[in-house]
């Protein structure tokens, strides 16, 4: 991998983690529509341990008051909020790990992509536009917990992406965009921490060349910019540019997957 190629993938995976469009699509697309080598998933997982950098000095003050009233006073708040979003990591962390093959083969397909683009575009939409919104972070339950954590799950098969289903599903259960946005970014990080744990025996001395660490180094600062982007935007934005984006893309993909141009 050239230096290039690896800052560019770095740019895309700080993007692609926190903007509704889905990273690891773009982690398999970029790669193909360019002609190049793809570098495999346990490069991808370590450029999203570049954006879990991102997340965590973006919401390390939440964290420390997370963590403290997590253990030491459950009945507040953010203590309760703490085991909320540590319920909201189950499903998703056994579903990745059950399903690791296929997210590494079958999922993987450009043609798979293209359709989930699409298809999480009109379920993102279906939930922007008619889901009610009057839940912030304190009122998040137990329920809308279970849910998000489940609808996460899904965001193994590339295309559909994680900040976006569990915005959607946010969205859904009643939560505005920003405190969806946010909650989806606080449950990104211990998601994010295990699926690189789980990479780490997989690293070779060889794997930690100059491309490697500045990818790394370029999805860490580009998340922590999308991060800020995104939750100001949503303040007096909808998600309708993104959705815009998902299906001219997927049409694209499909278009080319089925004429055989890649």
């Amino acid at each position: 991998m050239s230096l290039f190629e690896a800052v560019i993938l770095g740019v895309v995976q700080g993007v692609g983690e926190f903007l509704p469009i889905s990273s690891s699509a773009h982690l398999v697309l970029v790669p193909w529509l360019m002609g190049w080598h793809y570098a495999g998933l346990t490069f991808d997982v370590a450029l999203h341990m570049g954006t879990l950098v991102a997340v965590v000095a973006f919401f390390w003050k939440d964290w420390l008051i997370l963590l403290h009233d997590g253990l030491l006073r459950r009945r507040t708040t953010e203590g309760r909020l703490f085991w909320y979003l540590v319920v909201a990591t189950v499903p998703g962390a056994a579903i990745g790990y059950m399903f690791e093959e296929q997210a590494e083969t079958i999922f993987r397909e450009p043609l798979v992509i293209g359709i989930m683009l699409i298809v999480m575009g009109v379920i993102l939409y279906l939930a922007d536009t008619r889901a009610p919104a009057y839940k912030r972070l304190e009122e998040v339950g137990l329920g809308e917990s279970l849910w998000i954590g489940l609808s996460q799950a899904l965001a193994i098969i590339p295309g559909v992406s994680r900040s976006g289903i569990t915005m959607a599903v946010g969205r859904m259960a009643g939560l505005d965009r920003e405190t969806a946005a946010r909650f989806s970014f606080l449950m990104s990080t211990p998601i994010i921490f295990g699926a690189g744990v789980m990479q780490l025996p997989k690293l070779t001395p060889a794997d930690l060349n100059l491309p490697f660490l500045v990818g790394v180094a370029v999805s860490a600062v580009v998340g922590f910019l999308s991060i800020k982007f995104l939750l100001r935007f949503l303040t007096r934005h909808s998600f309708g540019i993104f959705i815009w984006y998902r299906l001219i893309l997927g049409a694209t993909v499909i278009v080319l997957a089925l004429a055989g141009i890649r």
